[in-house]
């Protein structure tokens, strides 16, 4: 145990839910006070109702969780939004207090858990860097060998006695982050903050994360940037609905996430076709995301693997010719790349293209390599059409998928990876289903 930084024992933090919080501050009662006052005369004119009583329940934000973290061990918490990350950094950072379990900490505290915490608007930067080497219980001397250090990082230099109040957000984050990483905290607790600041200012905060691990120093980081958790920590925890879902290196915690977080939205499907778009000669079925190694359809894709495109049609008529197509655009709507069956520009021969084909159902995949898209959202509109080029049935942004990069092809670089304009030629493949 003397090696610990943390240790965390049947952690748990329920939430009342229909009724308001215990006032902790003298202003929160005379707000709420003065609301009751302007509320008097309509509760009097309804004086003989019976006033409808408030739903009063409970939810769990964390459920009996434990982890221990090792002194120098940089860990990282990764989850879906309301899995309860914020919540576990707000009871380690003594904000919060537990309903249940226990939390030890060994060794002072730094936490930047939003922009601009422990700031106060109306003060300067400089005096908000007093401020909190103060509350870090740091003496004035401390700070004041420290106080270079933390301006010349922050890039903030010339607004420093200007009211924080004043601050872009940009700014904001880059005093504050600088702040708790300066000013010797033997923890630091970081959320999904970083993500305020630029490109070059984050590379800057990872390589003092990195820094201060090496010097025995503990960080704690709570990111939805996978290769930040991939390439920064030593160790990491998934979070699913308040417990810890998986736990151990990050490329592994990183996997477990990215095949649980499917998406329904990884196929839209037409049951009958009276029901799908098309003619009286092909309809439309379906339209389908997989990835390589999963079963079932998926919106989440990891980079490093092959994804694959499924466009499903009901061929009406006997020896009619069809073929499927796809466009893909980024979310900025930017034309990324064309795809069909048609042998010219197929990477491969499609066994039924220019071929007649039975009544039935036919699947039409199209796959697409991995790390070839570049991380990002995607919109796929899917067509089909007569042989040799005719379209007859368009279904634009028809389905959505995201690529997460994992930071397995990464080093140390955690920005935004560029990516050129593509013009693949990607390989595609059409069956008949066994049964229409």
């Amino acid at each position: 145990m003397s090696d610990l930084a943390i240790h965390v024992e049947g952690l748990s933090k329920s939430f009342r839910l229909g009724q308001r919080l215990t006032y902790h501050r003298f202003s929160e009662f005379l707000e709420n006070m003065a609301r009751n006052i302007t509320r008097l005369p309509k509760r009097l004119l309804k004086s003989g109702e019976a006033e409808t009583p408030m739903s009063v329940g409970s939810f769990m934000a964390l459920d009996e969780i434990s982890f221990d973290v090792k002194k120098g061990e940089v860990f990282g918490i990764i989850g879906r939004n309301g899995a309860g990350k914020s919540t576990l950094l707000k009871l380690l950072a003594r904000i919060m207090r537990p309903t249940r379990g226990r939390i030890e900490i060994r060794g002072r505290v730094g936490s930047l858990l939003e922009v601009g915490t422990g700031f106060h608007p109306e003060l300067t930067g400089r005096e908000n860097i007093f401020l909190n080497g103060a509350v870090l219980g740091m003496t004035r001397r401390e700070i004041l060998k420290k106080f270079d250090e933390i301006v010349e990082f922050s890039e903030v230099e010339r607004f420093l006695d200007t009211a924080v109040k004043y601050y872009s957000s940009g700014m904001y984050v880059r005093l504050a982050f600088a702040v708790a990483a300066h000013l010797e905290p033997e923890i630091l607790i970081v959320d999904e903050v970083l993500a305020v600041g630029d490109g070059a200012f984050q590379q800057k905060c990872m390589g003092k994360m990195g820094a201060s691990s090496r010097q025995g120093k503990t960080v704690l980081i709570v990111s939805h940037s996978l290769p930040v958790i991939t390439n920064l920590c030593q160790r990491a925890i998934l979070l699913d609905g308040g417990k810890i879902a998986a736990m151990g290196p990050p490329a592994d915690v990183v996997r477990k996430y990215l095949s649980e977080v499917r998406s329904a939205s990884g196929e839209v499907v037409w049951e009958t076709p009276e029901a799908a778009p098309g003619t009286d000669l092909v309809r439309m079925h379906a339209v389908r995301v997989f990835q390589e190694g999963l079963d079932g359809p998926t919106a989440d894709i990891d980079i490093s693997r092959e994804v694959s495109i499924q466009i499903s049609y009901w061929s009406l008529v006997p020896d009619e010719q069809h073929f499927a197509a796809l466009w893909l655009k980024d979310a900025n709507g930017t034309f990324i790349l064309a795809s069909n069956t048609i042998k010219s520009v197929s990477l491969t021969d499609d066994p039924w293209y220019g071929v007649p084909q039975p009544v039935g159902l036919y699947h039409s995949t199209c796959r697409i390599p991995g790390n070839f898209l570049n991380e990002g959202r995607y919109v796929i509109s899917a067509f089909l059409g007569q042989v040799p080029s005719r379209i007859v049935v368009t279904e634009e942004s028809v389905l959505t998928f995201d690529v997460h990069d994992t930071g397995a092809m990464r080093e140390v670089y955690f920005g935004s990876w560029a990516g050129p304009v593509i013009r693949p030629r990607l390989p595609w493949n059409t069956v008949k289903a066994e049964s229409a």
